[in-house]
């Protein structure tokens, strides 16, 4: 079942973001390095999403269990140097490994696609590690296109 978040999801998913961030470690060690009590601000941040009219949170419930989550927002993504762009921004999305392929994922940003579209947005973003190939055919499966990316170099050392 897919349901709207509520204040008493927040520690679980809390939880989550740690898992999903723990996944994505593995991929990118240098990107993903939680701060100190990092699923704690996590959580108090989805409370404070929960009371923004322009964020949605929204988990899926298997047998009265959190087992994944969407954490969206709709925002203007370019600078003041830029025309306005409001858009969706699918902030974060984590599915347990055990529940995935279930279609939960798919699930998840469907609802989440329906809120944007009432709120009168007509498309969304979100960022992928270029490492996670389950991940990128994840999303080409739903339409999603590469528009931007992101690359990284090392610094050499002084002679």
């Amino acid at each position: 079942m897919i349901r709207l978040a509520e204040g008493s999801d927040a520690e679980r998913i809390g939880d989550l973001w740690s898992e999903m961030v723990a996944y994505h470690a593995a991929l990118d060690s240098l990107t993903f390095r939680p701060a100190e009590r990092g699923a704690e601000r996590y959580a108090r941040g989805i409370l404070d999403r929960l009371r923004d009219a322009d964020a949605r949170v929204l988990v899926a419930e298997i047998d009265g269990a959190v087992v994944g989550y969407v954490n969206g927002v709709i925002a203007d993504i370019t600078t003041e140097l830029f025309m306005p762009l409001r858009c969706g921004l699918l902030a974060d999305i984590y599915v347990q490994t055990t529940y995935r392929r279930r279609g939960l994922g798919k699930q998840l940003v469907e609802r989440l696609m329906l809120w944007f579209r009432s709120r009168s947005v007509s498309h969304f973003e979100w960022h992928v590690s270029a490492g996670n190939h389950e991940a990128l055919a994840f999303w080409k499966a739903i339409g999603g296109e590469t528009t931007m990316l992101r690359m990284r170099a090392s610094v050499p050392e002084a002679d």
